[in-house]
């Protein structure tokens, strides 16, 4: 069976997998790219993939409603946290006004549900006082196990308002890093062509970030990072090409280098997060996660 939508003037210009879960189904992203794989949706009668901007008046058509409905009732698509684990959220909160939340996410948490991941943020948001007349909108995204700043709108206005910012890339962050090695002197900008595949099409993506060296002990070195561009694991991939990879990143490292340690936790931390919004500054930080803290003492590269 096919079924047919038509996007509104409510979603204009909003990711096509943020409208999926708003107008179709409420399902785990992890399913919607594999929905996207198997071109078992289409807009305008042509393939799309999770980020492309829907325009008022798209059609899009949806085959096999039936199969994708009885996949999801498979899947449990909300974590419910613990009064315990509600508690600590208090912790994480750094801002709390009527639009918007900013979090010092944990590391090991994915932001949303996923067919691998279950406890995420945003279901364990939903359920917080934080959010208990509101609904949480993802804005922007950090890895499952990157830590540090995020912000969650509490209402499409603010959702759709930070989205376009980032677009615009009026949103400023800054991430520290603990890599292997020393970096190559005078290393200021780090310029790469990143590929990337989506539904099996090979794309290619010019990414630019700009890095700074804080303190070194030749083994490893801590960096002050700000990417420009916004690609995906655009840190992680382009200090694996710089021959510095991340320490504790399973995906991006060299196998055959003996000098490697095993760590449980990915050392990247959004650190600050600046912006303006109606004339007012924000400017957010997020403290350094004990993990994070401790490898710094150990290595004695610790400048805070």
């Amino acid at each position: 069976m096919i079924k047919k939508f038509q996007v509104t003037r409510d979603f204009h210009d909003a990711r096509f997998d943020k409208w999926f879960k708003r107008n179709v189904l409420d399902i785990p992203q992890g399913l919607i790219e594999k929905i996207i794989r198997k071109n078992q949706v289409k807009v305008n009668n042509k393939k799309t993939k999770s980020s492309y901007r829907v325009q008022e008046n798209d059609t899009v058509e949806l085959f096999n409603i039936e199969k994708i409905e009885e996949t999801k009732k498979k899947i449990i698509t909300q974590y419910i946290p613990s009064i315990s684990e509600k508690a600590k959220y208090d912790d994480f909160i750094i801002e709390d006004n009527d639009n918007f939340v900013v979090i010092n996410k944990p590391s090991g948490i994915p932001v949303q549900s996923g067919t691998k991941s279950f406890k995420n943020i945003i279901d364990a948001l939903r359920k917080t006082k934080y959010f208990e007349n509101a609904k949480p909108f993802i804005v922007h995204r950090l890895d499952k196990d990157t830590s540090g700043i995020l912000i969650v709108a509490k209402n499409r206005e603010y959702a759709q308002l930070f989205t376009s910012l980032f677009r615009l890339r009026k949103i400023h962050k800054t991430y520290l890093a603990i890599v292997y090695g020393e970096i190559p002197k005078g290393t200021k900008i780090l310029e790469d062509e990143l590929i990337l595949y989506e539904n099996d099409k090979k794309i290619i993506q010019n990414a630019l970030s700009y890095l700074k060296l804080l303190k070194t002990n030749s083994q490893y070195s801590l960096l002050e990072l700000r990417p420009i561009t916004g690609r995906k694991h655009q840190l992680r991939k382009q200090l694996y090409n710089l021959g510095n990879p991340i320490i504790g990143d399973d995906k991006y490292f060299f196998k055959n280098r003996g000098v490697y340690i095993k760590s449980k936790y990915l050392m990247l931390h959004a650190y600050e997060i600046k912006f303006m919004i109606n004339d007012v500054k924000y400017n957010f930080s997020a403290p350094l996660n004990e993990n994070f803290s401790e490898f710094l003492n150990k290595k004695n590269l610790n400048i805070f």
